[in-house]
């Protein structure tokens, strides 16, 4: 792999938001998340499980229900009162409706996705139609006192189930009235605490199931009012609940972290009688699991503790290995840490601020593996905070230290840092130039003499920054076709001659910064994109996909490159393929011109592409077996991945210069340190 000098970052104090609430899409097979910061998320699980859309938070708008209407609309409501529509294409709300009954706790979709009811904390439960560009009232169903804090559809769209504090409902919807209503605690003697009623299903066969803070989920015939079954899962909260289609499973979350799957099952072999069991306890999560979704091939699970985790049902996969396998989502799959090269800071992105480190340095040198003594420590010079309440869409630092811009909703900010020995002084630019916004993700220049702004509709901006304290607008890039999508990808070359953006539609186009006007657009690949980078002496864009594939094109011969060509003949190794992390972002080593360097949350690679390629019966991870071999068996059992797994999660890795990296981690126990504390739970033998 060859000798660097790393240097170790673990001061990056990024703690993820929690999961609040999911939405499964199968048509599309796309997961939307929103976390307790406000922040949407959408995953494309046939993209392996790309998070391909981000639209952050927001302090006034929390997220309390997401849900999937109108085909591919996505709507949130939450504590601020009003229903949002997100426009997944300019990665931003379209518009936002008041609900009329204040904070809204729940809602839902009917089947046909023509419909949204609300629940709100008045008692208040109202309809409202989906039509073409947002969302009409409809009128108010029967309001009763006391907060409804989760909503559920009937297959048949002619009634819906409504629970709050001790009290299940069921309501007409032709004539709005309560047909139903069911004390959930009239079977309990002497209950001492109000029973919360925090999930609700309605099923198809006339029964409507509930998961309440008592940590039971109780089966009710909502037509007689009475009890069918109940199954206490957990000793707290049992907080959400999930069907599958065919309704025979469903999904449990409890506020100890775990989950549990029950199964409509036969009483006796051959018998037509049936009964539901819990079949499967999980302890994915160390939090309270608040979401959860049952899809026809997975159980997935959104946590306080910031994590998604996709289960695999192994009755549902063809065959055990990838697709059976465990997946866990902590972290975004962009990167929130920027680097000045020359100057050696880190910037690090937070959800309303801005850090800024210069790294620590050393005089000592040493043997493989050892840690070596700091002449300096490392220094925290700047924090930049963000007014007001939107959240920070994206930041960059320029390669020398002297700039740094970053982008919310509606306002773009550009200072000038100056370095006076070890004090430093920060401006703000004043008049910068107005744009489309917002920034969905911005870079400098390799000279730090421009920079680059990726807005809506595929389109660039250029600007030229001026000294001492300033910027002009140089040009608009525009794709040839009009798209509606933004673009989320950036890479410039070296020599500042080129720029390639990749937008939503997974087009990746390529401008020329000599005539401002577009060269080329890289034929098409039907994956997203999740990291580019521009050779600096070859100029050939290196891309990576989100299926792990690896691609090289010519931007000066507009064309695959050969190397390119064979990786695509050969085919890459199996274990490279079916890892579930995607390569982030790509670098290069001006001391060797045919190693790539790339990284995903739990490695770094240097790819030469000198050696060959390995196939599917060699060794993968062989760094450490090579140690151990002479040098002519060594020679034999090269390949091109040079692949290290020291540095977990790995966020951000760069090349400072040919002999040194820059590795920026976030151990998993340091976010969980931070978190509240856990329900806890006994243990046998404590």
């Amino acid at each position: 792999m060859g000798e660097f000098e790393v240097h170790r970052v673990r001061f990056f104090g990024l703690v993820p938001a929690g999961v609040r609430c999911l939405a499964w899409q199968p048509r599309s097979a796309r997961l939307a998340l929103a976390r307790t910061d406000g922040t949407v998320e959408v995953y494309n699980f046939a993209a392996n499980y790309f998070q391909e859309k981000v639209i952050p938070g927001h302090d006034a708008r929390s997220v309390e229900a997401l849900c999937w209407a109108g085909g591919d609309r996505l709507f949130g409501a939450g504590l601020g009162g009003a229903i949002t529509e997100y426009d997944l294409a300019r990665l931003s709300t379209s518009c936002s409706v008041d609900g009329g009954g204040g904070p809204i706790w729940s809602m839902a979709a009917n089947g046909s996705g023509t419909r949204l009811v609300i629940g709100c904390e008045d008692g208040s439960i109202k309809l409202f139609q989906v039509v073409p560009g947002g969302i009409q009232f409809e009128r108010n169903l029967d309001r009763r006192k006391g907060r409804i804090l989760c909503l559920s559809w009937h297959p048949s769209d002619t009634h819906i189930a409504a629970g709050s504090v001790d009290i299940l409902r069921v309501l007409d919807v032709c004539s709005g009235q309560t047909v139903q209503r069911i004390m959930v605690n009239y079977h309990v003697q002497k209950v001492q605490r109000e029973c919360v009623v925090w999930s609700v299903i309605f099923l198809a066969s006339s029964t409507i199931v509930t998961s309440d803070s008592f940590g039971r989920v109780q089966f009710w015939d909502w037509q007689r009012g009475t009890l069918v079954e109940s199954h206490t899962v957990s000793t707290s909260s049992a907080l959400s609940l999930a069907v599958s289609e065919k309704e025979d499973s469903i999904v449990v979350g409890t506020s100890t972290g775990a989950t549990y799957q029950l199964q409509l099952l036969p009483v006796r072999v051959g018998s037509l009688e049936k009964r539901w069991v819990r079949t499967k306890p999980f302890q994915h999560h160390t939090h309270d699991v608040r979401a959860v979704v049952h899809s026809g091939t997975a159980l997935i699970s959104g946590g306080l503790d910031a994590q998604l985790v996709i289960r695999s049902l192994m009755e549902k996969v063809q065959k055990k290995g990838y697709e059976a396998a465990l997946r866990k989502f902590t972290f975004p799959h962009r990167r929130l840490v920027s680097c000045a090269r020359k100057a050696r800071l880190l910037l690090f992105q937070f959800t309303q601020h801005l850090e800024l480190w210069r790294l620590g340095s050393t005089d000592k040198t040493g043997k493989d593996g050892e840690v070596l003594p700091l002449r300096r420590m490392p220094e925290h010079l700047v924090q930049l905070k963000s007014k007001g309440p939107e959240h920070i869409y994206c930041s960059c630092v320029s390669p020398c230290g002297s700039w740094i811009a970053y982008s919310t909703t509606s306002r773009f900010h550009l200072y000038r840092l100056r370095y006076k020995g070890d004090n430093v002084s920060i401006a703000k630019v004043p008049k910068v130039p107005k744009l489309l916004l917002p920034a969905y993700q911005l870079q400098f220049a390799a000279d730090s003499s421009s920079l680059f702004i990726a807005s809506a509709q595929g389109s660039v901006h250029v600007l030229q920054l001026l000294e001492p304290e300033g910027c002009k607008h140089l040009h608009t890039l525009r794709p040839p076709s009009e798209t509606p999508e933004a673009v989320y990808l950036l890479a410039v070359s070296a020599d500042g001659h080129w720029v390639a953006a990749v937008g939503g539609d997974w087009a990746i186009h390529i401008y020329s910064l000599k005539s401002f006007k577009h060269h080329c657009t890289v034929p098409t690949y039907s994956c997203a994109v999740t990291a580019l980078a521009i050779h600096p002496v070859t100029n050939n864009l290196v891309i990576a996909y989100a299926d792990q594939q690896l691609f090289e094109f010519s931007i000066p011969e507009q064309q695959y490159t050969a190397w390119s060509r064979m990786v695509q003949n050969c085919g890459l190794h199996r274990l490279w393929l079916e890892r579930d992390t995607h390569i982030t972002h790509i670098t290069f080593n001006p001391k060797n011109p045919s190693h790539i360097l790339l990284h995903d949350v739990y490695m770094f690679c240097v790819l030469d592409k000198s050696l060959p390629l390995p196939d599917n019966s060699a060794l993968l991870l062989n760094q450490s077996t090579l140690k151990q071999l002479p040098e002519t068996a060594r020679q034999r059992q090269l390949h091109a991945f040079k692949i290290c797994k020291k540095f977990q999660p790995l966020l951000f890795a760069d090349l400072l210069d040919e002999n040194c990296l820059v590795m920026v981690e976030r151990p998993i126990m340091d976010i969980k340190t931070e978190l509240p504390l856990p329900v806890q739970q006994k243990k046998f033998g404590t």
